[in-house]
């Protein structure tokens, strides 16, 4: 296992490596600049600012540690992802600010699809061909088809607007002031956009929870448990859940990666100061440190998370090996 992890690690680099320079060409090849206003800046500054950012090399040259990708490559390998053009501060300081944002929205919304899902999974499967099992699909169905911004919009407008039961915009309480700093988050402020980012994976959990289960439950060695006396309680827990399990974690882990790294809808629909509303904004004004950071960032959490599923294939079910 210890050699794998190894592997799996040393791995990440090259995966790394590919994703900055496609992101990098992609970003530099867009029509316009970091600089470039509704109402244009005089050529003087534009010029400074290119100066000082390094946008007066070119993008990639022969001698390719004097051009702008190299001198981004360099300064990576030593844990520097540069600065915000928007606001001339590190990157990293900004990531981790609305990474601990966006972190508590997506943990939030991963418990919530997670029992929900699992549940309603486990209930449809127990329940095949009943009315709960016809509830279970039709929420799963419904939940997967429908937009997680469209969802936002109508639990806002019913719960928010008519009835007043939450608050909308932001995520912080009394102690919020900026958009950097969430301060204490407010229960009513974060029921909405948690329901509205984990109603779409919940319903997937749930479909393959229900389809895993109902598989599981076919198998010679769940007839074998209840021939024995077993209650149905502990056959459903101990044997039929466990190795249910493998192919929910398969999804799991992606989907734990995708809502902790930040939405870019929910966030901006809810106005959520977290790394993925500022994504959304570094895009619109062209913010290439901003963004270059932030695919990085993403792209690490999706890598680790995906081997920590990895390795829990081998705990859940011990007939996995990896060597």
């Amino acid at each position: 296992m210890t050699a794998y992890v190894i592997r799996r690690i040393l791995w990440m680099i090259p995966l790394l490596w590919a994703i900055t320079t496609i992101t990098f060409i992609l970003m530099h090849n867009v029509e316009g600049g970091p600089f470039s206003r509704e109402r244009p800046l005089p050529p003087a500054t534009i010029e400074n600012l290119n100066r000082k950012y390094g946008l007066d090399k070119p993008i990639i040259s022969i001698d390719v540690w004097n051009s702008q990708y190299g001198h981004y490559i360099t300064n990576l390998a030593q844990g520097d992802l540069g600065v915000s053009f928007e606001t001339d501060q590190p990157v990293s300081d900004l990531l981790r600010r609305g990474f601990g944002v966006s972190a508590q929205l997506g943990l939030l919304a991963f418990v919530f699809a997670v029992v929900v899902g699992l549940s309603l999974g486990t209930i449809s499967a127990l329940n095949h061909n009943g009315p709960l099992d016809y509830v279970g699909v039709f929420f799963s169905t419904a939940g997967a088809a429908m937009p997680n911004f469209i969802l936002g919009a109508f639990l806002i407008v019913i719960f928010a607007v008519e009835l007043g039961w939450f608050d909308v915009l932001g995520w912080g309480g009394p102690g919020w002031t900026t958009f950097y700093d969430p301060g204490e988050w407010d229960f009513r402020k974060v029921v909405l956009p948690v329901v509205s980012l984990g109603v779409l994976p919940a319903a997937y959990f749930a479909r393959i929870t229900r389809a895993s289960m109902l598989e599981v439950l076919g198998q010679d060695y769940i007839r074998t448990a209840r021939s024995k006396g077993l209650s149905e309680w502990r056959v459903i827990m101990r044997h039929a859940v466990k190795n249910a399990m493998v192919p929910i974690l398969t999804v799991m882990g992606p989907y734990l990666a995708f809502l902790i790294t930040g939405s870019f809808i929910v966030e901006t629909v809810f106005s959520i100061p977290g790394v993925g509303r500022r994504f959304v904004d570094s895009v619109i004004v062209r913010d290439y440190g901003m963004i270059m950071g932030t695919v990085i960032f993403f792209s690490v959490m999706i890598a680790f998370v995906n081997l920590v599923v990895d390795i829990l294939y081998a705990v859940v079910d011990p007939r996995i090996r990896y060597s």
